[in-house]
Formats: C-alpha cells, sequence, structure tokens
C-alpha cells in the first residue's frame, strides 16, 4: 500500500470514529451574500521556476478561470491575497527559516495572468498565513455584508485552511472550492480539507459552487 493509499484508509478510519460519536461534520451551507477570495496566486507559487512554485497549483487555475466570471456577473466581490515585495525584509521572517524561499523579484508577488484581477479588484498584501491576519479584509467583508466566503488558491494545508478557520471566527460560512485549491504535497492537500471538512469549513466542488452562483438574485 503506497503513502496515499495508506492516508485514505486512514481517513476512512477517523471518518467511521466521527460517524459512530456523532461529532463534527456538520454543514454550514452557502449564505445569501457571498464574496469569492483568491489566495496567493501568484508567480512566487505558480511558477516553478520560483522555489515555492508549483505546476500542481495549475489545475486550481483552471478551476478559478471558472469562477472568476460567474462570481463577476451576479456582481460578487472578489478579492486576492499575495506577498508584499521587499527588498530588505525583517529580521525573523520567512527568509530566515526558508532561505531560498524569499530570493523572489518583483514578479514573483505578482497576480499569475491567468487569474489576473480587474482593476476595481481588491489586492490583500499580507504576510501572515491567514486573509484576515493584519489585513483589512474583515472591515469590507462587513461593509458589504458578507455571510459567505467561498476559499480558492494555495496553499491548502497553510494559507487556505488558516483563511478558513478565521472566516468561521468572523461568524462567516466558510466555503473551500476542492477544484480551486492546491497544496505542493498531495498527502497535505488531502488530508488538510478531510480534516477542516470535519471541522472548520464546507468542502464543495466547482460544480456546485458554480451552481450556486448562477441561481444567485442579480440584487441582493
Amino acid at each position: 500500500m503506497d503513502l496515499l493509499e495508506s492516508l485514505k484508509a486512514a481517513m476512512a478510519s477517523v471518518d467511521a470514529y466521527y460517524k459512530d460519536r456523532g461529532i463534527f461534520q456538520g454543514k454550514f451551507g452557502f449564505g445569501a451574500s457571498p464574496a469569492l477570495i483568491v489566495i496567493d496566486m501568484a508567480y512566487g507559487w505558480t511558477d516553478p521556476a520560483y522555489a515555492a512554485g508549483s505546476k500542481r497549483l495549475d489545475s486550481a487555475i483552471a478551476a478559478i478561470q471558472k469562477l472568476l466570471p460567474a462570481a463577476r456577473a451576479k456582481k460578487v466581490p472578489v478579492y486576492f491575497t499575495t506577498s508584499p515585495y521587499q527588498d530588505n525584509p525583517p529580521k525573523k521572517s520567512a527568509s530566515d527559516f526558508s532561505p531560498k524561499f524569499r530570493k523572489w523579484d518583483r514578479r514573483a508577488c505578482e497576480i499569475d495572468d491567468r487569474v489576473q484581477p480587474l482593476s476595481d479588484e481588491c489586492i490583500l498584501y499580507k504576510q501572515h498565513a491567514s486573509a484576515f491576519a493584519g489585513t483589512p479584509l474583515t472591515g469590507y467583508l462587513l461593509r458589504d455584508r458578507i455571510d459567505t466566503l467561498l476559499i480558492t488558491g494555495c496553499s491548502t494545508s497553510a494559507c487556505v485552511r488558516a483563511t478558513a478557520t478565521d472566516a468561521k471566527s468572523n461568524f462567516l460560512r466558510p466555503i473551500i472550492v476542492r477544484e480551486g485549491v492546491q497544496d505542493r504535497s498531495e498527502i497535505c492537500h488531502e488530508w488538510t480539507l478531510f480534516d477542516i471538512q470535519a471541522r472548520f469549513a464546507d468542502v464543495v466542488s466547482l460544480e456546485e459552487t458554480l451552481n450556486y452562483l448562477a441561481h444567485l438574485p442579480q440584487n441582493r
């Protein structure tokens, strides 16, 4: 049995335990007023030329390319995150722990052209895993009376997870679009989706999300 098959067996065992005890695995469901967030789909993560870049993110790019026009057609607010470019990063930054990780040029912090924001869409520059930490995201969502956050981007086991848990802490409905998120590690990706579905967010298919967006009223 390979590692992925072992993981699936472990997840099945945990799933059975949860069901036997009647714990976790609840559903938030879609709300009436969503926003879409695209986490860290900048070249530093999407382009394998960079140390942190991975071709595995291509599948998430393809899903986000379908979500963006569907969200924009219903005037759903769209937010993007990336890291701020720093010529001289502060001491005790990520570069201290992973020296190659932050050896970027300005392009590494630019959103990939395949999912480029429109001129009136917000780009949040963050220095922590969660899109909420140290950014004005909470204020924007309150201003727009958002109750549901559709979450896409990378990486599943870090920034996506942190954003989803903070969305829950802010009394939002966190909805992770399965095809719209990805990780450098398939194992981390699959385990995180399983674990976060049980306790912190809904993990739903791209098809279900597109159907939800298609049926949103134009004037909410």
